[in-house]
């Protein structure tokens, strides 16, 4: 489709996956799609592969963070360099294989059609391979509460792979934004619904990384139990 994207993905030690996964969206998409690198300064040397990368092919960018500073800054920075750079769709995903570089066509074509879309792993039923019982019930349990507490119509507000419009994330005050992992993927969807842009939800399946660590902990639940209460009375304040 016309118009520029960008796939913007950030890092901390996933040395294992990021050239393999730099280059099957770069053999599948080989027009008007570009990738961002985020790192936070990894000690396992990922930067440094990006790095090289970049210096052969004009379509792999690397921005180096200090220190680990957090998935939500990583992506508001790479937002501000998409629209610095007059991107048209922005998107967001991990570095993991999690999520499936086959699936960027069919955001790309829902896009077409709306403003935000979110691949969702609870859209048709529970699409998720891999995962520990407990932390898939976790994840399960965590949207269903999102969606009572916020009222948005979401089967999957906390999942990161995502597109986005330029528009939406030209009309969300990214300076107020500082959240990080679950928190923020419910905070930037939450935004964008409650300032009336199109969402829709495609599925897609959600493979367990095979490679690297994951970076879950228990502050990033705790973050996002008590954003959405957050983001629901500075909604009924008036504040976005």
């Amino acid at each position: 489709m016309a118009g520029k994207s960008l796939i913007i993905i950030p890092t901390y030690n996933e040395l294992e996956n990021i050239q393999l996964i730099i280059s099957n969206i770069l053999e599948a998409y080989k027009n008007n799609l570009d990738i961002l690198i985020v790192d936070d300064n990894s000690p396992d040397g990922t930067g440094n592969i990006v790095e090289e990368l970049s210096k052969t092919n004009g379509r792999v960018f690397l921005i180096r963070r200090e220190k680990k500073m957090g998935l939500g800054t990583a992506y508001v920075t790479g937002f501000r360099f998409a629209l610095k750079n007059n991107y048209d769709f922005i998107f967001e995903m991990d570095a993991d294989f999690s999520h499936d570089p086959k699936e960027i066509k069919n955001f790309l074509k829902a896009i077409k059609d709306h403003d935000l879309v979110l691949g969702s792993r609870y859209k048709t039923g529970v699409n998720v391979i891999n995962w520990p019982i407990k932390r898939l019930l976790l994840s399960y349990f965590a949207n269903g509460y999102t969606r009572f507490v916020t009222g948005m119509p979401v089967c999957d507000a906390t999942g990161g792979f995502k597109c986005f419009r330029k528009e939406v994330l030209q009309a969300i005050n990214l300076d107020r934004i500082s959240s990080n992992g679950y928190a923020f993927q419910i905070e930037m969807t939450f935004k964008a619904w409650k300032k009336g842009f199109k969402i829709v939800e495609i599925p897609i399946v959600f493979n367990d990384r095979i490679k690297g660590t994951s970076k879950m902990s228990k502050k990033i639940v705790r973050e996002a139990f008590f954003m959405v209460w957050k983001l629901r009375f500075k909604s009924i304040l008036g504040f976005q």
